[in-house]
């Protein structure tokens, strides 16, 4: 079926605005968190593949961590097992951890190999224990922003990149479940956000992509920002127009890029094909931050 006049149009201009990204992006590494409705919703869960797989195969070197908290909290309901949150972590026991690497480290983590494979990629399903890529400390409760004890819940102590570097110089993606393992043999479970902000800073990353349920960081009047540099953020957070439960994704994304990384994207997983398009338009779609000046522009 050939394209009417319009739509050959279109098509022509996305390849073309897209050529310098893809020249400019290849070999480069970028790590993307997935999550919220993305990792749910059938057709997004599809795009999302179709979008590593892309980057994948224009020389890119895509980096999944995914989340799973839905997943996880299902199980736990059929079990008996009650959920309970501090500071928007989940309270880990033992029989809970159980639980999490569970669902994580098989379920939800081969099921995003397998929309790759699907979608005419490789993929590789690891967690952070996997060649010992991540270990883990606990994370204190003032860390999580509570007194009580939030049981096994942890931070990335340190990272062994050499199974990802093995990874990046073949044909696979690898898919990383956020549950690592420590010096005192215990398994913590670690929040995606910050396994991947900690991955991106120590690989360098070019970009960290932060997949949500909104559509980024949004000012007074209900409006995305973007172009935002590491001082603005830090006026809106003063400004308290950054509040509640985006604060711990957006102190990741200032983490990442005031250690190295180039640029940090909170984009919204619930619009198809949003990496890509955060990627390879010059619109984009949700939230950039960078350690630059660069000001701020407000899109409805």
């Amino acid at each position: 079926m050939s394209l009417n006049r319009n739509d050959a149009e279109q098509f022509a201009r996305v390849l073309t605005e897209s050529l310098p990204y893809i020249q400019r992006f290849t070999s480069k590494t970028m790590v993307i968190k997935f999550g919220g409705n993305a990792m749910t919703d059938p057709e997004l869960h599809e795009s999302f593949a179709r979008d590593v797989v892309l980057m994948k195969l224009v020389g890119m070197n895509p980096i999944v961590v995914h989340g799973g908290g839905p997943q996880i909290g299902k199980l736990l309901d059929r079990l008996g097992i009650e959920s309970r949150f501090v500071g928007g972590m989940r309270v880990t026991d033992e029989e809970t951890v159980d639980v999490v690497e569970m669902v994580l480290g098989a379920s939800v983590n081969k099921e995003i190999v397998d929309s790759i494979h699907r979608n005419g990629g490789r993929a590789v399903g690891i967690t952070g224990k996997d060649g010992e890529l991540l270990r883990a400390k606990a994370l204190s409760a003032n860390d999580a922003g509570g007194a009580e004890d939030i049981g096994l819940v942890g931070k990335v102590e340190s990272v062994d990149t050499d199974i990802l570097t093995m990874l990046a110089n073949s044909d696979y993606i690898p898919v990383i479940a956020p549950v690592a393992g420590s010096v005192d043999g215990r398994t913590y479970n670690i929040n995606a956000d910050l396994v991947a902000g900690k991955l991106a800073e120590v690989l360098k990353a070019e970009k960290l992509m932060l997949l949500t349920n909104v559509t980024g960081l949004m000012d007074a009047e209900g409006k995305t920002l973007t172009g935002l540099s590491t001082r603005r953020v830090d006026e809106l957070i003063e400004q308290s127009v950054i509040t509640g439960g985006m604060l711990p994704k957006v102190r990741c994304a200032m983490d990442a890029v005031r250690a190295g990384v180039t640029s940090a994207h909170i984009i919204d997983g619930r619009v198809p094909h949003s990496t890509l398009l955060e990627i390879f338009s010059d619109e984009g779609i949700g939230t950039l931050i960078t350690n630059q000046s660069m000001g701020n522009v407000s899109i409805s």
